[in-house]
């Protein structure tokens, strides 16, 4: 652990004073941040107006070379994509009923009320608990992460980004770590699930962390219209506050698959499709009206909340993500503001798997050394609360069920 994280408020307090002081017009580098958003937020809400705000396209197109750089140059803009049909659609809705049987027959619900206030990530950001399943280990959820499919699709995604400069490479785009992450299910009716705007991947670290810090250089020192992010320089060696459910691994694209068709007014997931967020935020914290200490409500240990208070001229930009059908899937930079619908007005239960884009890289290959130990104990990722729901469950994966991509994917054979 750093020696800054183990007195926080101190380390914001200093950080704020010495940005303020030395980083050249904070105002006017704010002003012009501030006039590119309103122009970006103008044109999100006319996009979503005439056809959608998130692009789409087919994994078929994807799998055959036929994305344009036009389209290309729309999601590295937008930071986000719908890519359609991933899988085969009578092959999720088995995946579906099985991941049905698999919460029954593991008695989550019957088991939560062990574990409350094991899981605090959410608790300043949802407006009541999530109804998100801290199950990992799945059959489903296993298969799903290792199938031919998802690999092409995430070797396209990786290769989005710049990952190798000057003969040194960042990570390998074509190689994926599997990141173990949970189950989304929501039944109609639900009023519970809903999760205020946030980016995940560190909070006030980005302001008090140095290897962070370098990572937003431009904001900061150079040009704040010239940040890049999708340049991955810098982005495996940052170092996160140590906390239960926090990201600690590289993930170039957040995203889930769908098991049940859903859209919008289904309690979905909203985002504001931009990739240049983190500038404005960074700088807003850093506006004279915002009191020395507080970095806009950016709390250690939790996600970067984005709220009406601090960034209104942002959430204007907040739209939901379009229909998703059982295969799909949903995409977005890791630095994207995302948030979920409060309540789930449909009349099907919105389900989905989140599975990310994780290259490997030094960072992740650390990590899947972690989280290769707890697939084989059953117990949780190591990022979340140790809730360890499948410890002991015959049911779960086991090794020998997955494919031999999947070992490599999880650490458990060298590539």
């Amino acid at each position: 652990m750093e020696a800054w994280m183990n007195d926080v408020p101190r380390a914001v307090t200093e950080t704020q004073r010495l940005l303020r002081r030395e980083v050249h017009d904070v105002a006017g580098r704010f002003l012009r941040l501030s006039q590119a958003l309103a122009d970006e937020v103008s044109a999100i809400r006319a996009e979503q107006v005439g056809g959608g705000a998130v692009p789409e396209l087919a994994y078929a197109d994807v799998a055959a070379g036929r994305v344009s750089p036009q389209q290309v140059a729309r999601i590295k803009r937008r930071g986000c994509v719908v890519i359609r049909g991933v899988y085969d659609r009578a092959q999720v809705e088995a995946w579906n009923d099985e991941v049905v049987r698999y919460i029954d027959a593991v008695r989550y619900l019957e088991r939560m009320k062990e574990k409350a206030g094991l899981d605090k990530y959410f608790s300043t950001l949802a407006s009541s608990r999530p109804q998100i399943y801290s199950l990992y280990w799945s059959k489903p959820q296993m298969f799903a992460r290792q199938h031919e499919h998802m690999a092409v699709t995430r070797a396209w995604l990786n290769r989005l980004w710049t990952f190798e400069k000057n003969g040194v490479r960042f990570f390998d785009p074509d190689r994926q770590f599997n990141y173990a992450d949970r189950i989304r299910r929501r039944e109609p009716g639900d009023a519970s699930l809903g999760l205020s705007p946030h980016s995940d991947g560190g909070s006030v670290e980005r302001w008090c962390e140095a290897t962070f810090r370098a990572m937003y250089r431009p904001v900061f020192e150079g040009d704040p219209l010239a940040f890049d992010p999708f340049d991955a320089e810098g982005r495996i060696a940052t170092k996160e506050i140590p906390s239960p459910a926090v990201c600690s691994a590289f993930r170039t694209f957040q995203g889930w698959t769908a098991l049940t068709r859903q859209g919008p007014g289904d309690g979905t997931l909203r985002l504001v499709p931009l990739a240049r967020t983190t500038p404005w935020m960074l700088l807003r914290a850093l506006q004279a009206d915002v009191p020395e200490g507080d970095l806009c409500g950016a709390q250690p240990g939790r996600a970067l909340g984005a709220s009406p208070q601090w960034h209104a001229a942002l959430l204007e930009g907040l739209v939901s993500i379009p229909q998703m059908e059982p295969g799909d899937t949903i995409w977005w930079h890791s630095d994207v503001i995302h948030a979920v619908e409060d309540k789930h007005g449909g009349s099907g239960y919105s389900n989905v798997i989140y599975i990310g884009a994780a290259p490997w890289c030094e960072k992740n290959e650390a990590f899947a050394k972690k989280q290769a130990a707890a697939f084989l104990e059953g117990r949780s990722s190591p990022d979340f609360a140790p809730e360890d729901y499948e410890v002991g469950f015959d049911q779960r994966a086991q090794a020998a069920d997955l494919s031999p991509l999947g070992r490599r994917q999880m650490g458990l054979e060298a590539w």
